[in-house]
């Protein structure tokens, strides 16, 4: 597994790291559970990456992998969901952190990020304060900002955050044009998220108010070429775009997890792919803004 380094930080991670939302719900035993975690970690994928927001998947994390702790980089996202606490403020982000501490079962959080607050919230000031405040006192190795757009540009020239999560894929390249350059000389880490673009080519017609319906009518109106299955180049075109150090892949079957990752171990598109890939963008872009 090819690693990278996450900007700035000092912090080492896999080129594809695991989204752990998936293994949130109910629909797979603890057993099941257990088993994908580990062999997560023994494919060699060193970032796992999870949040408040996602269900039981830091509590199981804590649980499933606490003797593992020293093999990989654990990220969670704070901001919102703790009781009696209002949202998207300092008390709220330092709540979330002894929480996440307590819950992941682990003395340290090596990255965590604000999840997809909006401007406002970034301008006030006091989220990033209390973030900074816990990467001072040790509890966090590193801080940073997962959203897109205005905000992610926002938080981007602020020299507080160590590293974002942006949406990149081939249907979604708003970031590279607008942000990426910026980050990389800024020496902040940029984990890409849904860098399969929610796989819309598993539709054969538009699929209603799939959440991947945006980006199936981008791949329609793009009308790509290829001489590659979709899935590969997706994989491939994200993970080897300047500048992102790893991609977040979820899911909750170790055999597309292996697949992806041979998918990446195949290493960088043929340059025509990219060329054609970023052309057909830009030729079709309609406004497209980053999906959040």
């Amino acid at each position: 597994m090819d690693k990278r380094n996450l900007g700035n930080t000092g912090i080492e991670v896999s080129a594809l790291g695991f989204g752990a939302g998936t293994i949130g719900g109910d629909h797979q035993s603890e057993l099941e559970i257990e088993n994908l975690l580990n062999s997560v970690l023994d494919l060699g994928i060193t970032l796992i990456d999870t949040s408040i927001g996602y269900g039981r998947s830091e509590e199981r994390i804590g649980r499933f992998l606490k003797h593992r702790r020293h093999e990989y980089v654990l990220a969670t996202k704070v901001g919102y969901g703790i009781a009696d606490t209002r949202d998207w403020t300092a008390p709220c982000i330092q709540a979330g952190i002894e929480r996440a501490l307590t819950i992941l079962q682990t003395d340290y959080l090596d990255i965590v990020h604000l999840h997809t607050c909006d401007l406002r919230t970034l301008e006030r000031g006091n989220v990033v304060e209390a973030l900074q405040a816990a990467k001072d006192a040790g509890k966090v190795r590193a801080i940073g900002y997962a959203g897109d757009n205005e905000p992610l540009q926002y938080a981007i020239g602020l020299d507080a955050f160590d590293s974002v999560i942006a949406s990149v894929n081939l249907c979604d390249q708003h970031f590279i044009n607008h942000g990426l350059w910026e980050a990389k000389t800024r020496g902040v880490g940029v984990i890409a998220k849904r860098p399969v673009a929610n796989a819309p080519w598993r539709f054969s017609e538009h699929p209603g108010d799939h959440y991947c319906a945006p980006y199936w009518e981008r791949l329609q109106t793009m009308n790509l070429s290829l001489s590659l299955p979709l899935q590969e180049v997706a994989l491939r075109f994200a993970a080897f775009t300047y500048g992102v150090d790893s991609i977040i892949v979820g899911s909750t079957n170790i055999s597309h997890i292996r697949e992806n990752l041979g998918a990446v171990e195949k290493g960088i598109l043929p340059t025509e792919i990219v060329e054609h890939l970023r052309r057909r963008y830009l030729e079709c872009d309609q406004g497209w803004r980053a999906q959040i």
